[in-house]
């Protein structure tokens, strides 16, 4: 695996200056493009890294992935009375459906699903930055896991957007809380940074049928039941690339989760997890050499959504 990754680092590093990084949150913008990491966890405890792959990154909407599965803990199936599980077809932060959906947006990964979720663990948390960084710093077994207040503070003062589609979801009854509180809470998730090592060893539960792995490498803790990590992998699948959700389970086949600081991470179910980093991005929003890599990876390794 050590001389595969070391393969698609070099393969990948070709593909500098074929995307630009997000220059809409102004932190954003000011990250060195021409970085990429690659890290593979397996379900018995081993991990192979190359490159950049201890440089913490702004998850940004793979923060997304966590904060449903928290909500999908608290609340079980009562979540798709506000939120539905159909790929959205439109860019992450479109409104257009909103309004002819009568304020139910199509999947928890889209920004106003997201926006929704928030607005759930915000209900239900009374403090909710610490509910999400304690589950994170378990799953990644990193103690000093935060979020960046620069990036929070700089994607806060841009959120006209979100803004907006919180207050439309609660004209239409499917917000509870203030948007303000809300939006607070949501721009410090994206902010949380982790790097590519700790986020593959975040998401292995989804991997381990909803086990954690602790230390040890041992099975710890279920995290997650198993039907339940079943069907957030089904929900990764197809709609965890944004717009370009079907592009990635065609090239790629197995369930991922984008965000726009560059960040991907994939599953192997049985397997192990991916996580890759590079920050220029493609014009929907996602890695451009971060989906270079996992398709090379999957067609080097043939691993698939089914894997045992």
């Amino acid at each position: 695996m050590q001389d595969i990754l070391a393969q698609i680092s070099d393969e990948a590093r070709a593909l500098f200056g074929q995307g630009k990084v997000a220059s809409y949150i102004p932190a954003l913008a000011k990250v060195n493009p021409r970085q990429f990491g690659i890290a593979v966890a397996f379900t018995d405890g081993q991990t192979c890294s190359v490159g950049d792959a201890n440089v913490p990154f702004s998850l940004q909407s793979i923060s997304k992935l966590f904060t449903f599965v928290l909500a999908l803990k608290a609340i079980g199936d009562d979540v798709w009375k506000r939120v539905g599980r159909e790929p959205s077809g439109a860019a992450f932060n479109s409104m257009v459906q909103l309004e002819t959906e009568h304020g139910i947006p199509r999947n928890p990964f889209i920004n106003a699903g997201a926006l929704v979720i928030t607005d759930i663990l915000t209900s239900h948390y009374a403090h909710l930055d610490y509910a999400l960084l304690g589950a994170l710093r378990k799953l990644a077994d990193a103690p000093m896991l935060n979020w960046n207040t620069e990036v929070a503070k700089s994607e806060r003062g841009t959120s006209h957007r979100n803004m907006a589609m919180a207050y439309f979801m609660k004209s239409c009854g499917n917000f509870h809380n203030a948007p303000e509180l809300v939006l607070d809470n949501y721009c410090r998730q994206c902010a949380v940074e982790m790097n590519c090592v700790q986020l593959a060893q975040a998401t292995m539960f989804l991997a381990h049928s909803g086990r954690n792995l602790g230390q040890s490498g041992q099975a710890n803790a279920q995290f997650l039941n198993a039907d339940d990590a079943r069907r957030v992998n089904a929900l990764l699948l197809t709609c965890g690339a944004y717009d370009a959700a079907g592009d990635y389970a065609y090239r790629i086949g197995l369930p991922v989760k984008t965000g726009v600081g560059g960040g991907i991470v994939a599953v192997a179910p049985g397997i192990g997890t991916i996580a890759v980093w590079a920050p220029e991005l493609d014009a929907k929003g996602n890695s451009v050499l971060g989906g270079f890599a996992l398709e090379r990876l999957v067609e080097l390794t043939r691993w698939t959504p089914h894997a045992t």
